[in-house]
């Protein structure tokens, strides 16, 4: 009984030192995976990006900040825009952006996912406030890459890489729709009558053309001629035609024209 009770409490004095090795390791030891770099700091002090894989830390001395390098897909809540026209819209976004280095999203940023956040949608009204509504509408492209660009650089000091912005929806007010709806009915209203004018200006252009390429050969207004009575005669065939030869009709013009002249 007495060598029991005394393996027993060797036992129960080896359990927390056990118990200790064991914290101990955990505090040490760190298992980082591909996409993770561990900022580690010594006494408080940076001293290095470590990761991915088995990271080695002196316990109690240095703590690691682990950082996610994966792309982040963000999505900016609506916010209420005021075109440089003046028109209210809704607009809400999306944006990619990943931590490029992860020194910087620690050190230089309380939290670099709220941080950029906000900015996002500061960027996003100050943008969209530049441009009228038609630019909003027609001209996203473009305005994605304006954002994007302010974004970049703005948080290129946090070891942010924003790759990417793409506006989502543009809600109109629906007095406003039925505004734009008039005017898109207007415009393809003038565009059927510019159209209607280029092609009747082109026809006359054309008749005038042919006119001056008879004028020039006689033989051609005969064919013209004949030409006609062949589509007269197939149209209506009760319809009797005399033809006329424009010789003839030439030939008492200029006996008129030298009678006159007498």
């Amino acid at each position: 009984m007495t060598e029991e009770l005394a393996m027993f409490t060797e036992l129960f004095f080896y359990i927390p030192i056990v118990l200790i090795f064991v914290a101990f390791l955990a505090a040490a030891i760190k298992i980082l995976r591909e996409y993770e770099r561990g900022v580690v700091f010594t006494l408080g002090r940076f001293t290095g990006v470590k990761g991915p894989g088995l990271i080695l830390l002196v316990p109690f001395i240095q703590q690691m900040v682990r950082v996610d390098q994966r792309t982040f897909v963000f999505d900016v809540p609506s916010q209420d825009v005021i075109s440089h026209d003046n028109v209210s819209v809704k607009v809400n976004a999306v944006i990619y952006f990943r931590v490029i280095e992860p020194q910087h999203a620690v050190l230089q940023v309380e939290n670099y996912m709220q941080a950029t956040s906000e900015l996002a949608q500061t960027t996003l009204r100050s943008v969209l406030g530049k441009h009228e509504l038609d630019e909003i509408l027609a001209e996203r492209d473009k305005l994605n890459s304006d954002i994007q660009e302010i974004l970049d650089q703005q948080t290129d000091a946090w070891g942010i890489k924003v790759a990417n912005v793409e506006i989502k929806h543009v809600d109109i007010d629906e007095s406003m729709i039925r505004v734009i709806a008039r005017q898109a009915e207007a415009e393809r209203e003038r565009r059927a009558k510019v159209i209607n004018a280029e092609g009747e200006q082109q026809a006359a252009q054309k008749l005038l053309d042919a006119a001056e390429i008879l004028s020039r050969r006689p033989e051609a207004m005969q064919l013209r001629y004949l030409n006609t009575l062949a589509v007269i005669g197939a149209q209506n065939n009760s319809t009797v035609v005399f033809p006329f030869p424009t010789d003839i009709a030439a030939a008492l013009a200029d006996w008129a024209k030298d009678k006159a002249d007498r």
